[in-house]
């Protein structure tokens, strides 16, 4: 009997995704639990297991379709020498087009014009035996950029995120005329329409029901780091491989900070205030997609220098599209950290149904006083943004108060 392949609830608040790639074609073997297709979420690309052995049958949704419902059946396994099905896909959900790639969509004067990519020749199916990432496949496409004619920088010569993006730049850059020498179709009177990824759509619908429906105030503190920058070049100093950051130590107090003020590690529902019984810290990562918010599971118990390991490996797996769900759900803070973009200061919106989230500026030098007189100090400056229906003003002030003294005493961070 045949087997559907339908698309999974990947996420509790998933309703549709994109079919990224099939690792399988028609007619191969397949095995129960092997991996035959990669399905883009709003937030990564998650590999998706065959739920039977025998024959990929049909393919009922080809590679680069978007917005495919949950449940949507696309594909079918048989069995040798049994029936493909060719009915049922349709039934079950429309399938959309495949996303256009970037195009031209008027002239100065108005007028429609035909899509053009961003690279004069035309660009293949990226499938086959280019050796790529999944998200320099996505970004290709996008683009218009063929894949094939890349020089890739990663492992064995793999092409990456950076190598497409270089592409497309180079793209830019060496079409400002057109091959009869007038105006490329892409000059200051046009415009170029780039696709929202899921993970953009889905950062603005969450984005606008967070600012429109939560009630942020904002607290904002100075902190002083010099006694913290100092701990960290001596760590740094006596170890050779990994190198811890500031950020690291911000995880690592946040999270500790939360365990002495219990009333910030909190979420509203539409019941109860639900109060966390484990520190789970999201740390905010920009992607070539969108922002994402892997998490550092039970923060409170963990050392700096682990916090730092699993950050990176995390911030890694983020860029390149490959967080499992668990990776990025749950969170009970957020922190956002523009510093190293040498932001001073700026106020984030809080990522629901979480109710605080700190955004972090540079550490600078700024005059201070101390004990009466004037003096050079380096502060970094923190914003706690907070959803007022779940902490009030004074319950927001001890956390940041606990926060500082970390900060400040950072000693306390390595016991």
């Amino acid at each position: 009997m045949a087997t559907e392949i339908k698309l999974p609830a990947l996420a509790p608040s998933m309703t549709e995704g994109n079919v990224a790639r099939w690792s399988r074609k028609e007619g191969e073997a397949v095995s129960a639990g092997e991996i035959i297709a990669e399905i883009e979420t709003d937030k990564a690309l998650v590999d998706l297991e065959a739920p039977a052995s025998g024959v990929l049958g049909r393919i009922a949704v080809p590679a680069g379709t978007d917005g495919v419902k949950v449940d949507t059946v696309i594909g079918w396994i048989v069995q040798p020498g049994e029936a493909v099905p060719t009915a049922g896909a349709a039934a079950a959900a429309p399938v959309p087009a495949p996303a256009e790639t970037p195009a031209i969509r008027a002239s100065a004067d108005g007028a429609a014009q035909a899509p053009a990519p961003l690279s004069s020749t035309p660009a293949p199916a990226i499938v086959g035996r280019v050796f790529a990432s999944p998200l320099a496949r996505r970004l290709g496409e996008q683009a218009g950029i063929p894949l094939a004619g890349l020089r890739g920088s990663g492992p064995r010569g793999r092409i990456v995120r950076i190598d497409v993006e270089a592409a497309i730049q180079a793209a830019r850059t060496a079409a400002p005329t057109s091959a009869a020498g007038g105006a490329a179709p892409a000059d200051e009177r046009g415009h170029t329409d780039i696709p929202h990824s899921n993970t953009r759509r889905v950062i603005a619908q969450r984005l606008t029901e967070a600012k429109q429906q939560v009630p942020h105030f904002y607290l904002t503190i100075d902190c002083r780091v010099d006694r913290l920058l100092a701990l960290r070049a001596e760590a740094n100093a006596a170890q050779d491989d990994a190198r811890l950051s500031v950020n690291d130590f911000i995880v690592r107090a946040v999270a500790l900070a939360l365990k002495r003020v219990p009333a910030a590690n909190a979420s509203w529902t539409d019941s109860a205030l639900r109060q966390w019984h484990e520190v789970d810290v999201s740390v905010a990562v920009a992607t070539p997609t969108g922002l994402i918010t892997p998490v550092v599971r039970g923060a409170d118990r963990k050392a700096v220098a682990a916090i730092s390991a699993e950050v990176k490996a995390l911030a890694e797996r983020a860029r390149q599209g490959r967080l499992k769900p668990h990776e990025y759900q749950g969170g009970g803070f957020t922190i956002s950290n523009l510093g190293m973009y040498g932001i001073r200061e700026f106020a984030a919106i809080i990522n629901p149904p979480q109710a605080c989230i700190l955004a972090v500026g540079a550490g600078e030098q700024r005059p201070v006083v101390a004990d009466g007189a004037l003096a050079v100090a380096t502060l970094m400056t923190c914003t706690l943004s907070v959803d007022h229906r779940v902490v009030d003003g004074a319950v927001g002030a001890q956390f940041l108060a606990a926060f500082k003294k970390l900060i400040e005493q950072p000693l306390a961070l390595l016991l």
